[in-house]
């Protein structure tokens, strides 16, 4: 293992790949930290302290901030505002009919879908920086600080100018992440957008199990390591599972040439979806914490009964009807997400025009049937699977009262078991090209 990694910085091009990955990861952590215009960074470090292990409306953003959104820094969006622009970009596809031809159009047509994702990346931006400096300006961006005179005292300019501004920075920021982003996929090493991503997320891993080992001690703390080294073996098992489809393609002469007559396979991963139907699910679950924010009674008056039932249940996750309600949106959106990300008929068609079929299955409708019907039997088990895992982290707040950023489980450990996953391959991938024997064996 040494002398494969001792491989890597021997080669020169690998080598100034993983460089140049490593100077725009440290620019991207150092841009974390940097306040925003106008912004009391002494008031804000006093908030977040007093702030630890609350289960917040913007925690989800947060963890993929690497904890700059609640530092109100350049940074503070992360790359979310690109997440949810590529989510809406892909659910596009089923509703706008062009979206879905630019979609077959190949390399032109993605450059295109692209180009659309960085004007709505831009626009979301605009949008969540101006959400966030209302909810800051409004003393409402730590609940369970409230009543800390700093945390009403976070922005020192409330004139238009100075909120312009910092809205212009924020903006501006997330527009140098997603350059960052493209520059690492280009010159870097791995996918530049999930890397940020990785980062992000893994920044948050060591200040969350020191607060379980300071507030838990460190018996919980050993016990909490362990399990989580258990659900990282057990998430890269299923992340790697996936049923494959024997397809064999008929011989065609084209001229004097033969073509075809190979085997080749389907591979349907057991979890297709991905960390989709998990930010789905904990964006829909915000929206009434958000409406019943938005509608807290005057001093001296009662709420109303359904935002004291919406602020029981469903701020906080440690109930079980949170966890009832978390669990089935997460599924109802994995099938959700499987079934405009994968085309049966499409595949169904292809396969027909180029002459291949699955043994025992007629080519064309009785292939879309078939690969529709073993795409939901393996979707069962996959939502399951999401269900659960994203599960851990309020099992734990409940259990064990850990941090709400529970680093093993939920989207955090999908994304930096994915991520990890696929950036290895690509290291290995290359070695292999210039060494003929990779990272792994």
């Amino acid at each position: 293992m040494f002398r494969a990694i001792g491989r890597i910085f021997r080669t020169p091009d690998l080598r100034r790949k993983i460089g140049f990955t490593l100077a725009i990861v440290a620019i991207f952590r150092l841009g974390s930290f940097i306040p925003a215009p106008f912004v009391d960074f002494q008031n804000v470090q006093i908030c977040l302290a007093g702030n630890q292990g609350a289960t917040g409306l913007y925690q989800l953003v947060n963890l993929f901030s690497g904890g700059a959104l609640l530092q109100l820094s350049i940074f503070a969006l992360g790359i979310m505002p690109y997440i949810t622009a590529s989510i809406i970009t892909q659910l596009l596809r089923v509703v706008i009919p062009h979206f879905d031809t630019l979609h077959k159009e190949g390399q032109a047509g993605q450059a295109k879908l692209t180009q659309y994702t960085r004007y709505m990346t831009i626009a979301l931006a605009v949008l969540q920086s101006t959400t966030l400096i209302t909810v800051a300006r409004a003393g409402a961006l730590f609940p369970t600080t409230s009543g800390v005179a700093e945390c009403s005292q976070l922005i020192t300019n409330d004139a238009w100018y100075a909120i312009l501004l910092m809205v212009i920075t924020m903006t501006a920021g997330t527009g140098l992440i997603m350059w960052f982003g493209e520059l690492v996929t280009e010159r870097g090493i791995g996918n530049g957008m999930s890397l940020l991503i990785f980062v992000s997320i893994a920044a948050t891993f060591p200040s969350a199990l020191w607060a379980i080992a300071v507030s838990q001690g460190f018996e919980i703390f050993l016990i909490v390591l362990a399990l989580g080294l258990l659900v990282m073996a057990a998430v890269v098992f299923v992340e790697q599972s996936q049923r494959r489809i024997p397809v064999q393609y008929a011989k065609r002469m084209v001229g004097r040439r033969t073509y075809g007559g190979n085997n080749t396979y389907i591979p349907i991963k057991v979890n297709m979806a991905g960390v989709v139907p998990v930010i789905f699910a904990s964006s829909l679950l915000y929206l009434p914490a958000l409406i019943a924010q938005f509608n807290q009674p005057a001093a001296g008056e009662t709420a109303p009964e359904w935002v004291v039932w919406i602020q029981n249940n469903l701020v906080s996750g440690d109930n079980w009807i949170y966890m009832v309600i978390y669990f089935l949106l997460i599924v109802g959106f994995t099938y959700f997400y499987v079934a405009i990300t994968f085309n049966p008929e499409e595949v169904a068609d292809n396969m027909k025009k180029y002459g291949g079929f699955i043994p025992g299955i007629r080519a064309g409708r009785p292939t879309a049937e078939y690969l529709d019907y073993v795409l939901t039997r393996v979707t069962l088990p996959g939502s399951l699977y999401l269900g659960l895992i994203a599960l851990i982290p309020l099992i734990a707040f409940a259990a064990v009262g850990a941090n709400q950023n529970f680093p093993f489980g939920g989207a955090s450990i999908l994304i930096i078991v994915g991520v990890g996953l696929e950036t290895v391959k690509q290291i290995d991938a290359q070695l292999q090209q210039r060494h003929y024997e990779g990272l792994l064996r």
